[in-house]
């Protein structure tokens, strides 16, 4: 079970069936994201409606993660057992009615049970993204497409956030989840069009491929984990909370708050797209991808912790563009922390690789929104709790610097052989 040696890594242009396979993926991440956020923009709102104290609209915020991170390992057998396209339309479908359903809770308990419902359907998607990616693109193919699903998790959320806030401003917050969810199902129809059709060629059989304790002995497969979800706690911290902190402590209109959260996301999204677009032409160029994904991951996460600024500035502007930079840095980490398990687990195992990652490094989506939730309510502010996402996103740099192991395939024992 050694890694094999890096090499120069051919181009190889992407045909047009996989850019309409991804063009599905973007759209479906950013979706899946819209839907995610949409609670965190109508969070003003539900405060004043159900009457939910910052404690506990902390704990609402994170019961999606809940559900979602425990599911992973799960979903990530799955798609490893079965075909990757009908695992993705189920849950698709689920997420999709979770939503719409949003609209019509009544109560706290209700709203927690629908967010606990939408991290099952979505808990699939990522096992899905990485299954397709590591069966069907090239090594110099997967950072492009990577970020561009990773620019899905920006865009979707900025125009989430901007649309959702002006609308909820308008007319309230129930019609725009019913509208939402129920919109979404136009998606399905194009899925069934363009999936992956046939036998996946990474589908492997249930005494093929690596077993979950062989994944668990690889170092570079506990870094992955643990630096994923210092660098997912940076973003939950502001999917979940920048909207609350923008109106509330910086005293902006939901319509400020909606434009101001959007160009976050957005410049998010174009700087994980650039990044990635550039590091598979480096890779192709002759560079390993072990300097180049691991060199995205370390210095974004390091520059992201620039976000502390945001706390520590009076001025709106500066400190609007302390976090503007931070996104933008976030944004290169999020260009290569998918493509390295990728290219490390290979296709036989990223699905399992793929899913225990995702559950442990969405833990974060349960950490950070309850621990701002009660720092808030105990400070009275947010300066710790934009502290305390700084040090954490510190030791994830850390990690992808000194714990990742080459970025190069393992080579796993074949089973049913001696």
């Amino acid at each position: 079970m050694n890694a094999a040696p890096e090499s120069r890594t051919v181009h190889t242009p992407m045909p047009r069936v996989l850019w309409c396979i991804l063009a599905l993926l973007f759209v479906s991440v950013a979706i899946n994201y819209i839907d995610r956020v949409s609670l965190s923009t109508a969070a003003p709102m539900l405060v004043k409606d159900l009457a939910i104290p910052p404690a506990k609209l902390g704990l609402l915020l994170s019961a999606f993660f809940w559900s979602y991170a425990l599911l992973q390992i799960a979903s990530g057998w799955l798609v490893d057992r079965y075909e990757v396209k009908w695992v993705m339309a189920i849950g698709y479908l689920v997420w999709s009615l979770a939503t719409a359903a949003t609209g019509w809770a009544n109560s706290l308990t209700a709203l927690l049970w629908l967010r606990l419902l939408l991290g099952v359907g979505e808990s699939v998607a990522y096992p899905c993204y990485s299954k397709i990616l590591a069966a069907h693109f090239s090594e110099n193919q997967r950072g492009l497409a990577n970020s561009l699903i990773d620019a899905g998790t920006k865009f979707g959320p900025a125009l989430g956030t901007l649309a959702g806030g002006m609308l909820m401003a308008r007319h309230g917050w129930r019609p725009v989840f019913i509208v939402l969810g129920f919109a979404s199902l136009l998606w399905l129809p194009a899925w069934f069009r363009w999936m992956p059709r046939g036998r996946n060629p990474a589908q492997t059989a249930p005494d093929e491929g690596p077993s979950f304790k062989e994944i668990l002995s690889k170092r570079s497969a506990w870094a992955t984990f643990m630096g994923h979800f210092c660098g997912n706690y940076f973003w939950y911290f502001l999917l979940t909370w920048l909207p609350s902190y923008l109106v509330n402590e910086r005293g902006f209109s939901m319509d400020e708050m909606a434009k101001l959260s959007a160009v976050a996301f957005c410049v998010t999204g174009v700087a994980t797209t650039l990044t990635g677009w550039l590091a598979d032409r480096a890779i192709a160029a002759g560079a390993t991808p072990t300097r180049i994904r691991k060199g995205c991951a370390t210095f974004g996460l390091t520059f992201a912790t620039a976000v502390v600024g945001v706390a520590f500035v009076q001025n709106a502007t500066g400190a609007m563009a302390i976090l503007m930079f931070s996104c933008v840095a976030y944004g290169v980490f999020a260009s290569s922390h998918w493509a390295i398990p990728q290219t490390i687990a290979g296709p036989s195992a990223t699905g399992k690789w793929s899913g225990v990652q995702n559950c442990i490094a969405n833990m974060a989506g349960v950490a950070a929104p309850a621990v701002t939730g009660l720092v808030v309510e105990k400070t009275g502010h947010f300066f710790w709790a934009f502290a305390v996402s700084a040090i954490v996103v510190l030791s994830g740099a850390a990690i992808y610097a000194f714990l990742v192991g080459p970025v190069t395939p393992v080579v796993w024992k074949v089973h049913g052989q001696s």
